[in-house]
């Protein structure tokens, strides 16, 4: 969130937790999702490219009875297809409440949208619930790709996650990659996405449009050319929301 003093930002650890605790994370949600869903359009249509938007929920967001009618609404009122959005949300939020949160998430699925399993490791969830959530992403959280390759364990892990997730037909996402050595061993180790600031921090949605015309899937190759491997990384460019 850029302070009104033009100076600095305040990260989502700061204000988001102030969001939950006022309730205004309902209304403030439902804004951020109309918004990017509206430039997700616009993108779409000066660039000819066929882009995806990932929305983060929060489990006050998930518990909303009218959650599935507004997603429905702000997706008819963007004029976009449906699949062009992903929604994520957290192990702890979808556990706060099992049962709602599954029956919603199939509500959700039925609508079309893709959805996702954000900072996946990090939560409470059992592989008996796993299996029942209409998923299409799991992201592998920044924590254990941090660590990886030097930490034996980080790499178990890592190599679970992905064996358990692909087995499942889920995509699979490592976040927070920053150096060469974490895109060898994620790409040999067959992830599918990678996402982190080796490749872009975030950035205002006026300038992503520049981003998305220029080179980047160029900018890629040249990242990852150091040591070659049989299987290329797809590149997905999304704006973070």
């Amino acid at each position: 969130w850029h302070h009104k003093d033009g100076d600095h930002f305040i990260p989502p650890s700061t204000f988001v937790p102030l969001l939950e605790e006022t309730g205004l994370i309902v209304p403030v949600g439902e804004w951020v999702m109309r918004t990017a869903c509206e430039e997700n359009r616009r993108w779409r249509e000066a660039t000819g490219k066929d882009l995806f938007v990932a929305v983060n929920l929060s489990a006050h967001q998930l518990a909303d009875e009218k959650l599935v009618d507004k997603v429905r609404a702000i997706v008819q009122g963007a004029g976009m297809d449906a699949r062009h959005l992903e929604i994520e949300l957290t192990e702890s939020a979808v556990m706060k409440d099992a049962e709602h949160g599954i029956r919603t998430m199939h509500q959700l699925k039925e609508l079309g949208v893709s959805l996702s399993i954000d900072d996946f490791g990090t939560g409470y969830s059992s592989l008996s619930y796993l299996k029942q959530l209409p998923l299409d992403t799991l992201k592998i959280d920044r924590s254990f790709v941090t660590d990886a390759p030097s930490d034996p364990e980080a790499v178990s892990i890592i190599r679970a996650i992905v064996a358990m997730g692909h087995s499942l037909q889920f995509e699979i996402i490592a976040e927070g990659v920053e150096t060469p050595e974490q895109i060898d061993f994620l790409r040999q180790g067959t992830v599918d996405i990678l996402q982190g600031f080796y490749f872009s921090k975030p950035v205002p949605a006026d300038d992503f449009h520049a981003l998305v015309t220029g080179s980047p899937t160029f900018e890629l190759d040249q990242a990852v050319q150091k040591k070659p491997v049989a299987q290329p990384i797809p590149l997905r460019p999304r704006a973070r929301h």
